[in-house]
């Protein structure tokens, strides 16, 4: 295991010169060995997969590619594609030449593929898991673990993750579940230095000047607004003249962004973390013209090309997408159409586009720097509460700033107000180690139907000797040691007992007809598996076996639901809950932490008019959810359509049913293939 320090001879590889931790990456490869490599944003970390597909199509073998997006999966197809690779996908969403030399595919997918047809990746040499400390994800990250344990022994690891404090103990880990020896490689070297800065509404200043910044600002806040009050004793609210009011961040952001530009510091990304705030910013700055004459007739040109590369109509340059993006301006997240995400990320992969407002999810492995990254805040809500930023969050999207062989350093400006500049835990934040990968292990139902008849039940109990859980518990006493293997057995034991009472095992370690079909889905297999066997999607037509797989994956974002009247299949879907009721009832006796979703009726009037022929406009009519976020739940419909209509016998009419109710859905904008193979 080696370090940065450590010295190699210079070596190139497709014209470029590799630097120290490339070429020790690539020998270890040409060694036999595993690999994980720890290394800052934008250092090259791609580049050891790109060898290691080399290697192995030069062998006549196959190489995985796993990321942890599927916009990555799609930008890393595009890729290798570009450049000559015989390379397919495998997002759930979209399946393209299963058989290439390269594929690339969402972790799930692989952790299916070793579970449920191992033979299909004999001859697959390398596996590549990028952003392999999204096994710290609190929700995927046991799907990480299980593939990198159970992926069969002679597949070589090729893991590549950004700067994580205990790189060693993952490798170490790594070494001992694997059959080939692991070289780990950490750098903390940069190619572009990253300058990180404070921006405090009307100055910007050093991070070690936090705390005079933080009294300038206070004392010019006072200065600049006193209590004045209306007749009514209120304070006033609202404008920069006036009473005393909380600081506006968002004019704060517009005054830095005034700033850089002046400076010449363009592009920017602006992450800000919801969504209404990157469309919030990107319409307060709309009125900017930030290309020049040469820069506007290249994004003109730009725009036509896509509205033929898409087969858009010419009323899109109308909207507001290519209308801001003509001025240099965009925003980007997750709520968005993927055409609208699509369109922006090519106009920013232009250099044509100055400033970009997005959430974190831009940050996580797409290849897209610019010369400063500005934080509009330091805290999100997480779900829970509000808190401040990890410092491996941060890093991640701070490591955007600096584009190489373009830029001498990055900036990065964090927006702070007086009191957050006193309260942020700012050297943690932008200096601090980032915090240490954990173990986010735990046996799904289905991980459990497929290794039971493996290992029979005793047995069962060494897929967690293995996982990285058990491994970083060995550090603690013996006595959190045995209160944490109680504690994964208890959650073993009550989810078998889950399986045992719902008929999903013939004997303790055989699987009824029931326990194989669920075994054959993964993410809702406890809730399929019983709409199956208990009748409810017998006599549904297409539109209600659509209506009903979009209410299992769909999860309202607001506080309220909408009401669903009777009339929308009101019946079917009152079965529907009927049947799920005894499975919940079973899973809330056994105490399970994370009981299975139930569904959420919300999109139902949207699926209904979708199925009947309405346009992407129309809908919006139906909902008051993102189109972004109704598009993701009907491809996801879609993906579970398909593994039930796998996984259930071919004599069943209901397959038929299935494909017709996949295909209502899956059209127009919703069909991610066609946009994929358009672009």
């Amino acid at each position: 295991m080696q370090t940065d320090s450590d010295e190699r001879p210079a070596r190139h590889w497709r014209g470029f010169r590799l630097s120290p931790f490339q070429v020790r990456a690539v020998e270890a490869l040409e060694a036999g060995k595993n690999v994980l490599v720890g290394a800052p944003t934008g250092s090259g970390k791609t580049l050891v997969a790109e060898y290691a597909m080399e290697r192995a199509i030069a062998a006549g073998k196959r190489c995985v590619y796993t990321s942890p997006v599927k916009a990555l999966s799609n930008q890393k197809y595009r890729d290798f594609k570009h450049a000559g690779l015989d390379v397919g996908l495998l997002t759930g969403d979209v399946t393209i030449q299963p058989r290439a030399q390269v594929l690339i595919m969402t972790t799930e997918i692989l952790r299916n593929e070793i579970f449920e047809s191992p033979e299909q990746l004999a001859d697959v040499e390398f596996a590549v898991f990028d952003e392999v400390h999204y096994l710290d994800d609190s929700e995927r990250g046991s799907v990480w673990e299980e593939s990198l344990i159970f992926a069969p022994p002679r597949m070589r690891l090729v893991c590549l993750s950004a700067t994580v404090p205990n790189i060693f103990e993952l490798g170490r880990w790594l070494e001992q579940i694997r059959e080939h020896p692991i070289e780990v490689i950490e750098t903390h070297a940069r190619p572009v230095p990253l300058h990180h800065r404070i921006w405090t509404g009307t100055q910007a200043g050093e991070l070690r000047d936090a705390p005079a910044l933080a009294a300038q600002a206070r004392v010019g806040a006072g200065a600049g607004h006193g209590k004045r009050r209306k007749r009514s004793g209120r304070r006033e609210r609202g404008g920069e003249q006036g009473g005393a009011h909380r600081p506006d961040p968002a004019r704060a952001t517009e005054r830095l962004l005034d700033l850089l530009e002046r400076e010449g510091a363009l592009p920017a990304l602006v992450f800000a973390f919801s969504r209404k705030d990157c469309e919030r910013l990107a319409r307060r700055n709309a009125q900017r013209a930030l290309l020049d004459p040469a820069e506007r007739e290249a994004m003109d040109r730009l725009q036509q090309e896509l509205l033929t590369t898409f087969q858009l109509p010419p009323s899109t340059l109308e909207g507001e997408i290519l209308g801001m993006g003509r001025r240099g301006i965009g925003y980007h997240h997750a709520g968005l159409l993927p055409i609208d995400k699509e369109l922006v990320e090519r106009m920013f992969t232009s250099g044509l586009l100055k400033l970009l407002f997005t959430t974190e999810t831009f940050a996580l492995g797409i290849n897209m720097p610019a010369r400063t990254v500005v934080f509009h805040s330091l805290a999100k809500f997480d779900g829970v509460s509000v808190d401040w930023l990890r410092s491996r969050e941060y890093q991640q999207m701070a490591g955007r700033a600096g584009r190489q062989g373009i830029d001498t350093e990055g900036l990065v400006y964090s927006v702070l107000d007086p009191e957050s500049l006193a309260r942020a835990p700012l050297e943690r934040i932008a200096c601090g180690a980032p915090e240490p990968v954990m173990s986010r292990f735990l046996l799904s139902y289905s991980s459990l139907l497929h290794l039971t008849p493996r290992l029979g039940r005793e047995r069962l109990y060494t897929a967690w000797e293995k996982s990285f859980n058990q491994f970083q518990s060995r550090s603690g006493s013996p006595k959190s040691q045995e209160r944490n293997r109680r504690r994964q057995r208890a959650f073993v034991d009550a989810h078998l007992s889950v399986l045992d009472a719902l008929h999903y095992f013939e004997t303790p370690s055989e699987l009824t007809a029931r326990g194989r079909i669920a075994a054959g889905l993964n993410g809702y297999e406890l809730q399929v598996t019983e709409l199956l066997f208990r009748g409810a999607l017998e006599a549904l037509s297409p539109t209600a076996l659509a209506v009903v797989f979009v209410a299992l994956i769909h999860q309202e974002r607001r506080r309220n639901a909408p009401y669903v009247p009777g009339s929308m299949f009101g019946g079917e879907r009152k079965h529907v809950m009927h049947c799920l009721a005894p499975a919940a009832q079973l899973e809330a006796e056994q105490e399970i932490p994370s009981p299975m979703k139930l569904p959420d009726w919300g999109l139902t009037e949207a699926v209904i008019a979708w199925c009947e022929g309405a346009s992407m406009e129309q809908l919006a009519q139906t909902t008051a959810a993102s189109l972004g976020d109704v598009v993701r739940a009907f491809r996801m419909a879609i993906q579970l359509m398909r593994q039930t209509r796998h996984a259930i016998d071919p004599s069943w009419d209901l397959r038929e049913r299935l494909s017709e109710a996949a295909g209502l859905l899956n059209r127009d904008e919703v069909d991610a293939r066609r946009q994929l193979e358009m672009g």
